[in-house]
């Protein structure tokens, strides 16, 4: 069964129309609200209230690509969107997140998929 574009995929956070959590150029698309609240204290510490959360759906991801921006979704959100995005056109295939990080990080590792247009 097909889903609709107007369905969700997963959360993003924002501190204002134009500042975005982001993974270098890559907005940072969550598979859960609880998920994303994680990313942000790991890379925004005592930073994470100035960030709303907000749902991101298909319809809009679609939009986003074709315009040309890039995105980094977890392991949740990535399930959601690939098989949307195939549907729409988008060459992509699932992702194998059971790769563990490399040794020696500082910090947790958030395995994130990064997905742009070219």
């Amino acid at each position: 069964m097909s889903r609709p574009p107007h369905s969700l995929i997963g959360y993003l956070a924002r501190a204002s129309r134009y500042i975005l959590l982001c993974d270098g150029d890559a907005c940072i698309i969550a598979g859960s609200e609880v998920k994303l609240k994680e990313y942000l204290a790991l890379s925004h510490p005592g930073q994470a209230a100035r960030y709303a959360l907000k749902k991101v759906r298909f319809d809009e991801v679609w939009a986003g690509l074709r315009a040309g921006a890039a995105y980094a979704f977890d392991e949740e959100a990535y399930t959601r969107f690939y098989p949307q995005a195939q549907r729409a056109g988008l060459l992509i295939g699932p992702e194998d997140f059971s790769i563990s990080p490399p040794p020696g990080l500082t910090r947790p590792a958030i395995h994130l998929v990064r997905v742009q247009c070219r």
